[in-house]
């Protein structure tokens, strides 16, 4: 089974160089979200459009994604009206991971937080965050992308 294993942070200070990584727009939107932790969502990152099926809670959730053509998120799209999110994600090298910084728009306007992924449950747990981030806040409902997607 597919597993993601991240953790979740809120971001103190953006980097001074934010500009100078890779970053892309990111429109996000739920076909299907329920409290245990189902979601199923579809995502346009520049011209990549892809559909994905997560389950669980906490910072290992079990994930699939699956790549769309642009026509196939064109006809799925209307159905995640209410339920979209727009934001800027920016990648950020820190020693052997990457840190992925999201920059809300939109209603959130000035939400910022990072997210960071690994292969192993221990090496989540061993992460040393750099100073710029903050609070962990993985698994804190109030930050999940499908809550602030309602």
């Amino acid at each position: 089974m597919p597993l993601e294993i991240e953790r979740k942070f809120l971001v103190r200070k953006l980097p001074d160089d934010l500009t100078s990584y890779p970053s892309a727009e990111i429109s996000q939107g739920y076909l299907v979200s329920l409290d245990d932790g189902l979601q199923v969502r579809l995502r346009k990152s520049g011209a990549r459009h892809s559909l994905t099926y997560k389950r669980g809670l906490g910072n290992v959730r079990e994930e699939r994604e699956v790549e769309l053509t642009a026509e196939q998120f064109a006809a799925l799209w209307p159905a995640t009206e209410g339920k979209r999110l727009l934001k800027t994600r920016s990648k950020i090298p820190v020693g052997d991971r990457i840190v992925e910084i999201d920059v809300y728009h939109g209603r959130h306007e000035g939400l910022v937080v990072a997210e960071v992924e690994f292969d192993t449950e221990e090496a989540a747990k061993d992460f040393m965050p750099p100073a710029w981030l903050g609070d962990d806040v993985t698994g804190d409902p109030r930050y999940s992308n499908q809550l602030l997607a309602s």
